[in-house]
Protein backbone atom coordinates (compact mmCIF):
# COMPACT_ATOMS: atom_id res chain seq x y z
CA UNK A 1 0.00 0.00 0.00
CA UNK A 2 1.16 3.61 -0.65
CA UNK A 3 2.13 5.87 2.02
CA UNK A 4 -0.78 7.82 2.79
CA UNK A 5 -0.35 12.12 3.35
CA UNK A 6 -3.32 14.16 4.59
CA UNK A 7 -3.82 18.00 4.28
CA UNK A 8 -6.19 19.71 6.40
CA UNK A 9 -7.79 23.29 5.52
CA UNK A 10 -8.34 25.32 8.50
CA UNK A 11 -6.71 28.40 7.67
CA UNK A 12 -9.99 30.55 6.79
CA UNK A 13 -11.60 33.03 9.45
CA UNK A 14 -14.95 32.48 8.70
CA UNK A 15 -16.89 35.68 7.87
CA UNK A 16 -20.26 34.41 7.28
CA UNK A 17 -20.09 32.90 10.73
CA UNK A 18 -20.02 36.73 12.07
CA UNK A 19 -18.19 35.23 15.43
CA UNK A 20 -15.36 36.00 17.16
CA UNK A 21 -14.45 32.62 17.42
CA UNK A 22 -12.61 31.25 14.22
CA UNK A 23 -14.44 29.01 11.74
CA UNK A 24 -13.27 25.55 11.99
CA UNK A 25 -13.02 26.13 15.83
CA UNK A 26 -17.25 26.21 16.32
CA UNK A 27 -18.55 23.29 18.16
CA UNK A 28 -20.56 20.24 16.61
CA UNK A 29 -22.16 18.05 19.55
CA UNK A 30 -19.52 19.49 21.90
CA UNK A 31 -16.49 19.34 19.63
CA UNK A 32 -14.34 21.69 17.36
CA UNK A 33 -15.58 20.67 13.51
CA UNK A 34 -11.54 20.48 12.34
CA UNK A 35 -11.32 17.85 15.40
CA UNK A 36 -13.83 16.37 14.00
CA UNK A 37 -11.95 15.54 10.42
CA UNK A 38 -8.62 15.04 12.50
CA UNK A 39 -10.32 12.12 14.57
CA UNK A 40 -11.77 10.65 11.83
CA UNK A 41 -8.27 10.88 9.67
CA UNK A 42 -6.33 9.14 12.33
CA UNK A 43 -8.56 5.82 11.99
CA UNK A 44 -6.85 5.97 8.79
CA UNK A 45 -3.21 4.33 7.99
CA UNK A 46 -1.96 7.53 7.05
CA UNK A 47 2.10 8.36 7.77
CA UNK A 48 1.59 12.40 8.22
CA UNK A 49 -1.05 15.11 8.85
CA UNK A 50 -0.54 18.50 8.25
CA UNK A 51 -3.32 21.22 9.21
CA UNK A 52 -3.18 24.90 7.11
CA UNK A 53 -3.20 27.40 9.76
CA UNK A 54 -4.21 31.14 9.14
CA UNK A 55 -6.56 33.01 11.56
CA UNK A 56 -6.75 31.48 14.80
CA UNK A 57 -3.22 29.71 14.62
CA UNK A 58 -2.70 29.21 18.03
CA UNK A 59 -6.06 28.39 19.00
CA UNK A 60 -6.34 25.39 16.40
CA UNK A 61 -2.34 24.23 17.58
CA UNK A 62 -3.65 24.30 21.08
CA UNK A 63 -6.49 22.27 20.16
CA UNK A 64 -5.19 19.22 18.08
CA UNK A 65 -1.69 19.49 19.86
CA UNK A 66 0.58 17.19 18.38
CA UNK A 67 -1.90 15.15 16.32
CA UNK A 68 -0.99 17.56 13.33
CA UNK A 69 2.38 19.15 12.12
CA UNK A 70 1.24 23.09 10.81
CA UNK A 71 1.65 24.99 8.17
CA UNK A 72 0.94 28.73 7.95
CA UNK A 73 -1.17 30.56 5.27
CA UNK A 74 -0.53 34.22 6.55
CA UNK A 75 -3.20 35.59 3.13
CA UNK A 76 -5.70 33.70 2.21
CA UNK A 77 -5.23 33.18 -1.21
CA UNK A 78 -7.33 30.24 -2.61
CA UNK A 79 -7.47 26.37 -2.01
CA UNK A 80 -4.30 25.61 -4.44
CA UNK A 81 -2.46 28.38 -2.21
CA UNK A 82 -3.49 26.92 1.02
CA UNK A 83 -2.14 23.50 0.01
CA UNK A 84 1.37 24.68 -1.18
CA UNK A 85 1.90 25.98 2.26
CA UNK A 86 2.38 22.37 2.72
CA UNK A 87 4.73 22.33 0.14
CA UNK A 88 8.35 21.72 2.27
CA UNK A 89 7.02 19.23 4.09
CA UNK A 90 5.63 16.96 1.63
CA UNK A 91 7.09 17.92 -2.09
CA UNK A 92 9.09 15.30 -3.48
CA UNK A 93 8.02 12.56 -1.16
CA UNK A 94 6.34 9.53 -3.02
CA UNK A 95 2.46 8.43 -1.83
CA UNK A 96 -1.44 9.71 -1.89
CA UNK A 97 -2.42 12.85 -0.31
CA UNK A 98 -5.67 13.61 0.89
CA UNK A 99 -6.82 17.28 0.88
CA UNK A 100 -10.11 18.25 2.99
CA UNK A 101 -11.54 21.21 4.42
CA UNK A 102 -11.47 21.41 8.29
CA UNK A 103 -14.90 22.90 8.06
CA UNK A 104 -16.67 19.55 7.24
CA UNK A 105 -17.05 17.62 10.53
CA UNK A 106 -19.85 15.11 9.15
CA UNK A 107 -17.11 13.00 6.90
CA UNK A 108 -16.67 9.97 7.73
CA UNK A 109 -13.53 7.66 7.80
CA UNK A 110 -15.06 4.97 6.26
CA UNK A 111 -15.66 7.24 2.91
CA UNK A 112 -12.53 8.54 2.89
CA UNK A 113 -11.05 4.94 3.19
CA UNK A 114 -13.13 3.99 0.05
CA UNK A 115 -11.71 7.14 -1.54
CA UNK A 116 -7.95 6.02 -1.18
CA UNK A 117 -8.66 2.36 -2.26
CA UNK A 118 -10.72 3.95 -5.47
CA UNK A 119 -7.92 6.37 -6.63
CA UNK A 120 -5.55 3.24 -6.06
CA UNK A 121 -7.75 0.76 -7.66
CA UNK A 122 -7.86 3.40 -10.87
CA UNK A 123 -4.10 4.10 -10.78
CA UNK A 124 -5.54 7.94 -10.47
CA UNK A 125 -3.09 10.94 -10.54
CA UNK A 126 -6.60 12.79 -8.86
CA UNK A 127 -9.36 11.46 -7.63
CA UNK A 128 -12.45 13.54 -6.73
CA UNK A 129 -14.86 13.22 -3.70
CA UNK A 130 -18.18 13.70 -5.46
CA UNK A 131 -22.10 13.30 -4.44
CA UNK A 132 -25.48 13.50 -5.90
CA UNK A 133 -28.40 16.22 -5.00
CA UNK A 134 -31.75 17.17 -5.83
CA UNK A 135 -30.66 21.11 -5.90
CA UNK A 136 -26.93 21.59 -6.79
CA UNK A 137 -27.21 24.90 -7.25
CA UNK A 138 -24.28 26.83 -6.12
CA UNK A 139 -22.00 23.64 -6.41
CA UNK A 140 -19.11 22.68 -8.89
CA UNK A 141 -20.51 20.48 -11.90
CA UNK A 142 -18.55 16.86 -12.79
CA UNK A 143 -18.33 16.52 -16.08
CA UNK A 144 -17.73 12.89 -17.05
CA UNK A 145 -16.91 11.70 -20.70
CA UNK A 146 -19.00 8.78 -22.83
CA UNK A 147 -16.20 6.23 -20.72
CA UNK A 148 -17.34 7.93 -17.26
CA UNK A 149 -14.31 9.12 -16.72
CA UNK A 150 -13.89 12.77 -15.13
CA UNK A 151 -13.64 15.73 -17.62
CA UNK A 152 -13.26 18.37 -15.98
CA UNK A 153 -15.01 20.27 -12.90
CA UNK A 154 -17.05 23.43 -14.21
CA UNK A 155 -17.96 26.12 -11.47
CA UNK A 156 -21.97 26.69 -11.54
CA UNK A 157 -21.26 30.35 -12.55
CA UNK A 158 -19.21 29.15 -15.70
CA UNK A 159 -21.80 26.27 -16.71
CA UNK A 160 -23.86 25.78 -19.47
CA UNK A 161 -27.47 25.56 -18.88
CA UNK A 162 -27.52 21.75 -19.99
CA UNK A 163 -24.42 21.60 -17.57
CA UNK A 164 -26.43 23.13 -14.88
CA UNK A 165 -28.68 19.98 -14.89
CA UNK A 166 -25.96 17.99 -13.69
CA UNK A 167 -26.78 16.47 -10.15
CA UNK A 168 -23.22 15.07 -9.35
CA UNK A 169 -20.86 17.85 -7.37
CA UNK A 170 -17.61 18.62 -6.40
CA UNK A 171 -17.18 17.95 -2.76
CA UNK A 172 -14.00 19.44 -2.08
CA UNK A 173 -12.48 16.50 -0.70
CA UNK A 174 -9.86 15.09 -3.01
CA UNK A 175 -6.72 12.20 -3.42
CA UNK A 176 -3.79 13.17 -5.18
CA UNK A 177 -0.60 11.26 -6.25
CA UNK A 178 1.24 13.58 -4.24
CA UNK A 179 4.17 13.93 -6.90
CA UNK A 180 1.94 14.84 -9.34
CA UNK A 181 0.04 17.67 -6.86
CA UNK A 182 3.20 19.55 -6.57
CA UNK A 183 4.28 19.69 -9.86
CA UNK A 184 0.31 20.77 -10.68
CA UNK A 185 0.39 23.40 -7.94
CA UNK A 186 3.19 25.32 -9.41
CA UNK A 187 1.01 25.71 -12.68
CA UNK A 188 -2.08 27.02 -11.12
CA UNK A 189 -3.10 30.11 -12.16
CA UNK A 190 -4.70 33.08 -10.18
CA UNK A 191 -6.41 34.90 -13.76
CA UNK A 192 -9.54 34.74 -12.31
CA UNK A 193 -12.18 37.23 -10.84
CA UNK A 194 -11.25 36.65 -7.31
CA UNK A 195 -7.27 36.92 -7.77
CA UNK A 196 -7.09 33.52 -6.24
CA UNK A 197 -5.71 30.01 -6.60
CA UNK A 198 -7.90 27.09 -6.71
CA UNK A 199 -7.41 23.38 -6.50
CA UNK A 200 -9.84 22.29 -8.87
CA UNK A 201 -7.47 23.65 -11.53
CA UNK A 202 -5.14 20.63 -10.31
CA UNK A 203 -8.02 18.94 -12.19
CA UNK A 204 -7.31 20.46 -15.72
CA UNK A 205 -3.91 20.58 -15.80
CA UNK A 206 -3.64 16.59 -14.98
CA UNK A 207 -6.01 15.79 -17.33
CA UNK A 208 -4.30 18.51 -20.38
CA UNK A 209 -1.27 16.23 -19.61
CA UNK A 210 -3.04 13.10 -20.21
CA UNK A 211 -3.16 11.92 -16.79
CA UNK A 212 -5.93 9.66 -15.36
CA UNK A 213 -8.49 11.33 -13.16
CA UNK A 214 -11.41 9.15 -11.40
CA UNK A 215 -14.39 10.20 -9.64
CA UNK A 216 -15.43 8.45 -6.34
CA UNK A 217 -19.63 9.34 -5.42
CA UNK A 218 -20.33 8.63 -1.47
CA UNK A 219 -24.00 7.78 -0.81
CA UNK A 220 -24.80 10.03 1.68
CA UNK A 221 -24.38 14.07 0.70
CA UNK A 222 -24.69 15.00 4.23
CA UNK A 223 -21.60 13.66 5.02
CA UNK A 224 -19.87 16.37 2.84
CA UNK A 225 -22.01 19.48 3.61
CA UNK A 226 -19.35 22.40 4.76
CA UNK A 227 -20.17 24.78 7.74
CA UNK A 228 -19.68 28.29 6.34
CA UNK A 229 -22.23 29.94 8.69
CA UNK A 230 -24.95 29.50 11.56
CA UNK A 231 -27.73 28.12 9.82
CA UNK A 232 -24.83 24.89 8.56
CA UNK A 233 -23.89 25.02 11.96
CA UNK A 234 -27.49 24.11 13.05
CA UNK A 235 -27.63 21.52 10.30
CA UNK A 236 -24.25 19.92 11.08
CA UNK A 237 -25.74 19.73 14.68
CA UNK A 238 -28.68 18.20 13.66
CA UNK A 239 -26.77 15.33 11.62
CA UNK A 240 -24.38 14.33 14.00
CA UNK A 241 -26.94 14.26 16.87
CA UNK A 242 -28.71 11.97 15.08
CA UNK A 243 -26.00 10.09 13.96
CA UNK A 244 -24.89 9.12 17.50
CA UNK A 245 -27.89 8.79 18.61
CA UNK A 246 -28.84 5.86 16.12
CA UNK A 247 -25.39 4.38 16.66
CA UNK A 248 -26.10 3.95 20.62
CA UNK A 249 -30.01 2.95 20.17
CA UNK A 250 -28.36 0.13 17.74
CA UNK A 251 -26.26 -0.81 20.44
CA UNK A 252 -28.75 -1.46 22.72
CA UNK A 253 -29.48 1.83 24.45
CA UNK A 254 -33.08 3.00 24.80
CA UNK A 255 -33.89 7.05 23.97
CA UNK A 256 -37.28 8.17 24.85
CA UNK A 257 -37.19 10.86 22.33
CA UNK A 258 -34.16 11.36 20.58
CA UNK A 259 -34.97 15.11 19.29
CA UNK A 260 -34.44 16.24 22.72
CA UNK A 261 -31.31 13.70 23.56
CA UNK A 262 -28.00 15.30 23.31
CA UNK A 263 -24.87 12.84 22.94
CA UNK A 264 -21.29 14.07 22.51
CA UNK A 265 -19.23 11.90 20.11
CA UNK A 266 -17.12 10.55 22.65
CA UNK A 267 -19.34 9.33 24.89
CA UNK A 268 -19.58 5.55 25.91
CA UNK A 269 -23.22 4.02 27.04
CA UNK A 270 -23.56 0.65 28.23
CA UNK A 271 -26.83 -2.12 27.11
CA UNK A 272 -30.10 -1.41 28.23
CA UNK A 273 -29.67 1.82 29.75
CA UNK A 274 -32.64 4.13 29.49
CA UNK A 275 -32.04 7.99 28.86
CA UNK A 276 -35.28 10.49 28.72
CA UNK A 277 -35.87 13.48 27.47
CA UNK A 278 -33.74 16.20 28.01
CA UNK A 279 -30.52 14.17 28.86
CA UNK A 280 -27.68 15.79 27.68
CA UNK A 281 -24.35 13.48 28.01
CA UNK A 282 -20.77 15.40 26.81
CA UNK A 283 -17.18 15.03 26.87
CA UNK A 284 -15.59 11.61 27.70
CA UNK A 285 -18.69 10.14 29.68
CA UNK A 286 -19.24 6.78 30.50
CA UNK A 287 -22.48 5.27 31.77
CA UNK A 288 -22.92 2.02 32.82
CA UNK A 289 -25.22 -1.06 31.97
CA UNK A 290 -29.25 -0.49 32.88
CA UNK A 291 -29.16 3.13 34.03
CA UNK A 292 -31.51 5.76 34.10
CA UNK A 293 -30.77 8.99 33.14
CA UNK A 294 -32.76 11.87 32.93
CA UNK A 295 -35.11 13.69 32.32
CA UNK A 296 -33.58 16.80 31.98
CA UNK A 297 -30.04 15.66 33.71
CA UNK A 298 -26.86 16.70 31.85
CA UNK A 299 -23.66 15.14 32.42
CA UNK A 300 -19.90 15.80 31.29
CA UNK A 301 -16.74 14.05 32.01
CA UNK A 302 -17.99 10.89 34.50
CA UNK A 303 -17.75 7.77 34.43
CA UNK A 304 -21.16 6.34 35.85
CA UNK A 305 -21.25 2.22 37.08
CA UNK A 306 -24.50 0.23 36.21
CA UNK A 307 -27.94 0.13 37.09
CA UNK A 308 -27.53 4.09 38.37
CA UNK A 309 -30.42 6.43 38.47
CA UNK A 310 -29.96 10.35 37.50
CA UNK A 311 -32.88 12.11 37.47
CA UNK A 312 -33.10 15.75 36.81
CA UNK A 313 -29.36 16.71 37.86
CA UNK A 314 -26.05 17.84 36.33
CA UNK A 315 -23.00 15.92 37.66
CA UNK A 316 -19.52 17.43 36.51
CA UNK A 317 -15.66 15.44 36.24
CA UNK A 318 -16.67 12.88 38.69
CA UNK A 319 -16.96 8.74 39.56
CA UNK A 320 -20.23 7.48 40.44
CA UNK A 321 -20.74 4.01 40.95
CA UNK A 322 -22.98 1.30 40.36
CA UNK A 323 -27.06 1.17 42.09
CA UNK A 324 -26.42 4.84 42.95
CA UNK A 325 -29.44 6.81 43.32
CA UNK A 326 -28.86 10.74 42.31
CA UNK A 327 -31.64 13.63 42.16
CA UNK A 328 -34.15 15.40 41.43
CA UNK A 329 -32.27 18.42 41.32
CA UNK A 330 -28.59 17.54 42.58
CA UNK A 331 -25.36 19.01 41.73
CA UNK A 332 -22.64 16.72 41.71
CA UNK A 333 -19.46 19.63 41.12
CA UNK A 334 -16.02 18.24 39.86
CA UNK A 335 -13.33 15.79 41.75
CA UNK A 336 -15.90 13.91 43.27
CA UNK A 337 -16.08 10.33 43.89
CA UNK A 338 -19.69 8.69 44.97
CA UNK A 339 -19.56 4.73 45.88
CA UNK A 340 -21.77 2.18 44.98
CA UNK A 341 -25.15 2.58 46.38
CA UNK A 342 -25.00 6.37 47.88
CA UNK A 343 -28.19 8.24 47.75
CA UNK A 344 -27.84 11.79 46.63
CA UNK A 345 -31.18 13.15 47.10
CA UNK A 346 -33.02 16.96 45.99
CA UNK A 347 -31.28 19.77 46.39
CA UNK A 348 -28.27 18.38 47.67
CA UNK A 349 -24.42 19.34 46.57
CA UNK A 350 -21.48 17.40 46.35
CA UNK A 351 -18.23 19.07 45.60
CA UNK A 352 -14.90 18.16 46.17
CA UNK A 353 -15.97 14.67 47.84
CA UNK A 354 -15.95 11.27 48.53
CA UNK A 355 -19.09 9.33 49.26
CA UNK A 356 -18.72 5.99 50.65
CA UNK A 357 -20.90 2.93 50.17
CA UNK A 358 -24.43 3.12 51.25
CA UNK A 359 -23.96 6.49 52.57
CA UNK A 360 -27.08 8.90 51.77
CA UNK A 361 -27.63 12.56 52.08
CA UNK A 362 -31.34 12.73 51.27
CA UNK A 363 -31.91 16.09 51.23
CA UNK A 364 -30.84 19.75 51.03
CA UNK A 365 -27.23 19.52 52.18
CA UNK A 366 -23.73 20.93 50.84
CA UNK A 367 -20.92 18.47 51.35
CA UNK A 368 -18.10 20.03 50.10
CA UNK A 369 -14.07 19.25 50.72
CA UNK A 370 -15.05 16.03 52.43
CA UNK A 371 -14.52 12.30 53.34
CA UNK A 372 -17.33 10.44 53.86
CA UNK A 373 -16.99 6.89 55.05
CA UNK A 374 -19.54 3.86 54.20
CA UNK A 375 -23.07 3.75 55.69
CA UNK A 376 -23.32 7.26 57.32
CA UNK A 377 -26.38 9.70 57.27
CA UNK A 378 -26.35 13.41 56.51
CA UNK A 379 -29.48 14.74 57.67
CA UNK A 380 -31.31 17.23 55.94
CA UNK A 381 -29.99 21.04 56.00
CA UNK A 382 -26.76 19.89 56.53
CA UNK A 383 -23.78 21.33 56.07
CA UNK A 384 -19.61 21.38 55.81
CA UNK A 385 -18.67 24.40 56.58
CA UNK A 386 -15.12 24.11 54.44
CA UNK A 387 -13.70 27.54 53.59
CA UNK A 388 -12.95 30.61 56.21
CA UNK A 389 -12.33 33.31 53.28
CA UNK A 390 -9.14 32.44 52.52
CA UNK A 391 -8.53 28.32 52.66
CA UNK A 392 -10.78 25.22 52.27
CA UNK A 393 -10.42 23.08 54.96
CA UNK A 394 -11.44 18.80 54.96
CA UNK A 395 -14.37 17.65 56.59
CA UNK A 396 -13.98 13.37 57.98
CA UNK A 397 -16.81 11.69 58.46
CA UNK A 398 -15.93 8.37 59.45
CA UNK A 399 -18.27 4.89 58.92
CA UNK A 400 -21.13 4.65 60.58
CA UNK A 401 -21.94 8.42 61.52
CA UNK A 402 -25.50 9.64 62.02
CA UNK A 403 -25.70 13.58 61.31
CA UNK A 404 -28.82 15.18 62.42
CA UNK A 405 -30.62 17.71 60.71
CA UNK A 406 -29.37 21.37 60.38
CA UNK A 407 -25.70 20.41 61.42
CA UNK A 408 -22.92 22.66 60.61
CA UNK A 409 -19.41 20.84 60.45
CA UNK A 410 -17.29 23.27 60.91
CA UNK A 411 -13.53 22.22 58.80
CA UNK A 412 -10.86 21.03 59.74
CA UNK A 413 -13.09 18.25 61.69
CA UNK A 414 -13.14 14.84 61.79
CA UNK A 415 -16.36 13.00 63.08
CA UNK A 416 -15.52 9.55 64.73
CA UNK A 417 -16.94 6.16 63.33
CA UNK A 418 -20.37 4.93 64.57
CA UNK A 419 -20.52 8.73 66.28
CA UNK A 420 -24.43 10.87 66.72
CA UNK A 421 -24.46 14.44 65.96
CA UNK A 422 -27.42 15.80 67.30
CA UNK A 423 -29.99 17.69 65.32
CA UNK A 424 -29.32 22.11 64.96
CA UNK A 425 -25.51 21.29 66.16
CA UNK A 426 -22.40 23.40 65.45
CA UNK A 427 -19.46 21.39 65.55
CA UNK A 428 -16.19 23.05 65.73
CA UNK A 429 -13.74 19.77 67.40
CA UNK A 430 -13.40 16.32 66.74
CA UNK A 431 -16.11 14.11 67.54
CA UNK A 432 -14.98 10.89 69.34
CA UNK A 433 -16.18 7.46 67.48
CA UNK A 434 -19.23 6.25 69.42
CA UNK A 435 -20.12 9.54 70.84
CA UNK A 436 -22.86 11.96 70.88
CA UNK A 437 -22.28 15.33 70.14
CA UNK A 438 -24.58 18.37 71.08
CA UNK A 439 -23.25 21.41 70.16
CA UNK A 440 -26.24 23.65 70.59
CA UNK A 441 -27.85 26.64 73.50
CA UNK A 442 -30.19 24.93 76.21
CA UNK A 443 -33.30 25.43 74.93
CA UNK A 444 -35.33 28.09 77.52
CA UNK A 445 -38.97 28.47 77.58
CA UNK A 446 -40.54 31.89 79.30
CA UNK A 447 -43.83 31.83 80.15
CA UNK A 448 -46.51 34.16 79.67
CA UNK A 449 -43.77 36.45 77.64
CA UNK A 450 -45.82 36.77 74.49
CA UNK A 451 -47.98 39.24 76.68
CA UNK A 452 -45.51 41.85 77.82
CA UNK A 453 -44.99 42.33 74.24
CA UNK A 454 -47.93 43.70 73.43
CA UNK A 455 -47.95 42.44 69.44
CA UNK A 456 -51.64 42.98 70.11
CA UNK A 457 -52.58 46.11 70.95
Amino acid sequence: MSKRFAVILAAGQGTRMKSKLYKVLHPVCGKPMVQHVVDQITKLHIEEIITVIGHGADLVKSQLGEQSHYVFQEQQLGTAHAVVQAKDLLEGKEGITLVVCGDTPLIKAETMESLFKHHEEQSAKATILTASIENPTGYGRIIRDENGHVEKIVEHKDATEAERKINEINTGTYCFDNQALFKALSNVSNDNVQGEYYLPDVIEILKKQGDTVTAFQTDEFEETLGVNDRVALAEAERIMKNRINEQHMRNGVSIVDPSNTYIGPDVVIGQDTVLLPGTILKGNTTIGSECMIGPFSEIEDCEVGDNTVIRQSAAFKSSIGSEVNIGPFAHIRPDSSIQDEVKIGNFVEIKKAVIGKASKASHLSYIGDAEVGADVNIGCGSITVNYDGKNKFLTKIEDGVFIGCNSNLVAPVTIGKGAYVAAGSTITNNVPGEALSIARARQVNKENYVEKLNLKK
